[in-house]
């Protein structure tokens, strides 16, 4: 699948994934949200999660991520074309929300998204530059492997629940 950031620019560069995925060539990073493609677009703000449907989508070959700082991530950011889908409770494996649920960083998104969307060799591609990227499929292993295994939205959304209530 080909990956996509809107980049904000508005974090710690030496911390930031998304130049990193550019850096070795596993992402696209746009400038100007004109240039951005349409894909599947990964929102926090969705209505609907990530799941395996979407990749029969007419945009289903194409990953949008907006970088920006979590403090600065509003709904209007996120006015992106395409099919808009958030997703499910992950945990972070980043040094900085480490063992966080639904902080994760650009690349944390992508793997996750990648790895529900049955693209798991990709996701551990693009996670190799990262000393913690293993970790996060190691944190996140069963959750990912049950929403692969999800034939829509809904179903993803009703194993995210049970996660949920262990959280509680």
């Amino acid at each position: 699948m080909d990956l996509h950031v809107r980049y904000e620019g508005d974090d710690d560069p030496e911390k930031c994934t998304a130049r990193r995925l550019a850096k070795f060539d596993h992402a696209t990073l746009h400038r100007s949200t004109r240039e951005v493609p349409p894909g599947i677009v990964l929102n926090p703000f969705a209505e609907r999660a990530i799941s395996p449907a979407d990749r029969h989508d007419s945009v289903g070959d194409q990953l949008v991520a907006l970088d920006c700082s979590w403090e600065t991530a509003e709904r209007e950011a996120f006015d992106l074309d395409g099919v808009h889908r958030s997703l499910p409770f992950l945990v972070a494996a980043n040094p900085v929300n480490y063992g966080t649920a639904f902080q994760l960083n650009t690349v944390e998104a992508f793997a996750g998204a990648l790895a529900i969307l049955g693209e798991r060799q990709q996701a551990e591609t693009i996670l190799e530059p990262f000393s913690w990227g293993h970790t996060f499929l190691e944190l996140n292993e069963e959750p990912l492997r049950r929403y692969a295994e999800c034939a829509d939205s809904a179903e993803v959304v009703a194993v995210q629940d049970e996660y949920l209530a262990d959280e509680e």
